[in-house]
């Protein structure tokens, strides 16, 4: 695990921005004077942000495009100026307060996660801390928070669980989870390929894998599909033989390849290999950022699958082609789902802190919890967090993968086919078994 801490340099933001705490809201009732790591961070001129994400292993691609995300968004709040206003945010920072922030490479492994996370805390007095390309990190970290009392904003992660049996108070999600995405995406995929269809999955096996393939097959079952393989792979497979021979042999219509990152990459290879996508669709239905660059458009055109975020709905969201064209200058390549979430977690944090008017976690956690009645207009439109379960009730993207000679440009590799009402799709708040527990 390596520990690279980065600083921002520190200007008189306060000064410069004009703001007062007069005439901000007030703190909630009953909110205690010390908690977790506040008001102990809250410095002269700074707070500090701990970033935990997995610039190597198998979700490094994911990971470093969600760390891009949270720098552009820091830099931006911190700036000040039109581009955190067009949020809603005021003045230069957070408050008045500039963000500091470090990185921490988790290698995708929760334990490298929690040992991050609790750097940032017992060293830098944290405010909050986010990231995560793994549910299992998502749901360590979140137990870590809650027990700590530091607010925990979710990266990339799917599961269920996150925001179900494992949920929570102080843990935060703006991805659509398991059951949200296969609920949007199984009547696109019957009407495209069929509903009298056999399926294949190929599962990875943690709660993530476990979540999908039990949402997506429900979902598609719904629909007219019948299930004829479920092959359940280790995190970190490097052979998949002996699962792809049994799929290929299984009669199936349609492979569901539910393994992500870098294990979705080198397990569709190998299904090219055996020869499985010559004789069956495929269906992807959570698409990792850089899948469709690494395994090319010549196999990824007609390949169906949702996602947080594409960059092509910049044409829906104002805010959203503010994001693509910053991001697309700073970094030269255009933003994934992952730099989204950083990028859309961050912003949403430092607005919570200000209709909060404080960085206690409970006035924010609170603020963050009464998003219904105040939604945030964000790069996906109007959302909120449900305070049932801090599950954010947000648009589902749809897409499907182009031909080479229908892409505009070397990364235009996906339609957007539809984009989902959030409402439509969300499972009841007691539905996976959400308990958030106590705010003390």
């Amino acid at each position: 695990m390596t520990f690279d801490r980065r600083q921002l340099l520190l200007g008189s933001a306060l000064t410069a921005a004009g703001l007062s705490l007069q005439g901000l809201r007030p703190a909630f009732a009953q909110s205690p004077s010390e908690i977790g790591t506040f008001p102990a961070g809250v410095g002269e001129d700074s707070v500090f942000v701990g970033l935990t994400v997995p610039l190597t292993g198998v979700f490094s691609g994911d990971g470093n495009d969600l760390k891009l995300g949270y720098e552009l968004a820091i830099s931006q709040i911190n700036a000040g100026g039109e581009l955190p206003a067009a949020w809603g945010l005021k003045g230069a920072g957070v408050l008045g307060k500039q963000i500091r922030y470090g990185v921490v490479d988790t290698e995708g492994k929760p334990n490298a996660a929690v040992q991050g996370m609790t750097q940032f805390i017992q060293n830098e007095k944290a405010m909050m801390v986010s990231g995560s390309v793994s549910s299992a990190t998502a749901i360590a970290l979140e137990e870590l928070a809650s027990r700590e009392h530091v607010l925990y904003m979710v990266g990339i992660a799917g599961s269920n669980d996150v925001t179900g049996k494992s949920c929570r108070r102080y843990g935060f999600r703006s991805q659509q989870n398991a059951y949200m995405a296969a609920k949007a995406l199984a009547p696109v995929v019957a009407k495209a390929l069929g509903k009298d269809v056999k399926a294949a999955f190929l599962v990875p096996d943690y709660t993530y894998g476990h979540t999908v393939y039990d949402s997506f097959a429900e979902f598609a079952k719904a629909e007219g599909w019948t299930e004829v393989d479920k092959q359940v792979v280790p995190l970190g497979t490097q052979d998949y033989s002996s699962a792809l021979l049994n799929i290929a042999n299984s009669g199936a219509d349609v492979f569901v390849n539910i393994a992500f990152g870098g294990d979705a990459v080198a397990s569709t290879k190998q299904a090219q290999q055996f020869g499985i996508l010559d004789s069956m669709k495929l269906v992807v239905p959570n698409l990792s950022g850089f899948q469709a660059r690494e395994l090319g458009a010549d196999l990824m055109q007609g390949v169906y699958g949702s996602c947080d975020f594409w960059w092509r709905l910049e044409d829906r969201y104002p805010l959203a082609k503010t994001f693509v064209e910053t991001f697309h200058a700073a970094n030269g390549y255009y933003p994934r789902w992952g730099a989204h979430i950083g990028y859309m977690q961050t912003h949403l944090w430092a607005l919570s802190v200000e209709r909060a008017g404080s960085f206690n976690p409970v006035d924010v956690i609170k603020a963050m919890e009464a998003s219904k009645e105040n939604p945030y207009t964000t790069t996906i439109g109007d959302v909120y967090f449900r305070a049932e379960d801090h599950q954010m009730v947000r648009p589902i993207t749809i897409l499907v993968g182009k031909s080479p000679d229908q892409m505009e440009n070397e990364e235009d590799y996906y339609e957007v086919v539809d984009v989902v009402d959030g409402e439509s799709v969300m499972n009841s708040p007691d539905h996976f078994g959400c308990e958030l527990g106590p705010y003390i």
